[in-house]
């Protein structure tokens, strides 16, 4: 009769498992680093439904010139004090275009300091009032307003003492167009910035 063979007597059982348990932790482990550091990298990355979708006309405070075209505003408080949140906005001034001094890997364009340079005293006061038009952003996403402080309108000004040209789209209003191309035909006649027969001031990076 055959004896029963007790249970330190049967061969070890091989440990299939073992390998791919560890692979599998290794794998979850890894999988987990990446979780978390994508979570923490959004934590600072901009989001798109933070980023202001509107405008609306009213008075803003400058926060920077970025060229003679372009503007960084925000809104004015409403009351004194007011700790709510004040987007800052990128401003292109429509129905014109100065020379170039911000593209990347682009030389600065004749005439563009200046632009730049009038924009920024022209709203040395650090207060202006946005108006706006049918079109309200461009390709890039950049708010499209008239600027004027005191009632006096930056875009006509630009044009006016040749650091602008001015620029029609259909939608733009017909009337404010008609008094750009004025000013232009203005600063042509008299010879002013872009228009004139002298260059520029030498302008680098």
């Amino acid at each position: 009769m055959a004896q029963a063979l007790s249970a330190s007597d049967l061969p070890p059982r091989r440990r299939r498992f073992r390998r791919w348990t560890w692979s599998r932790l290794l794998f979850s482990a890894l999988g987990l680093l990446v979780a978390v550091r994508a979570g923490y990298l959004g934590c600072f990355a901009p989001r798109e439904s933070d980023a202001p979708r509107t405008i609306h006309e009213g008075r803003y405070e400058l926060v920077r010139v970025v060229d003679g075209d372009t503007l960084l505003v925000r809104p004015l408080p409403q009351h004194s004090g007011s700790t709510a949140a004040r987007p800052t906005l990128r401003v292109r001034l429509i129905g014109i275009d100065t020379p170039e001094t911000v593209r990347p890997n682009d030389p600065v364009e004749p005439w563009g300091r200046e632009a730049a340079a009038f924009t920024q005293e022209f709203l040395q006061g650090g207060e202006l009032t946005l108006q706006l038009d049918r079109r309200r952003q461009d390709r890039f996403g950049r708010f499209l307003a008239y600027v004027l402080v005191d009632g006096v309108m930056l875009n006509e000004e630009l044009v006016r003492a040749g650091y602008a040209r001015a620029v029609h789209y259909p939608g733009d209003s017909p009337q404010i167009a008609k008094r750009l191309h004025a000013a232009q035909e203005e600063a042509q006649f008299a010879r002013r910035g872009v228009w004139s027969d002298q260059p520029a001031r030498a302008s680098a990076r």
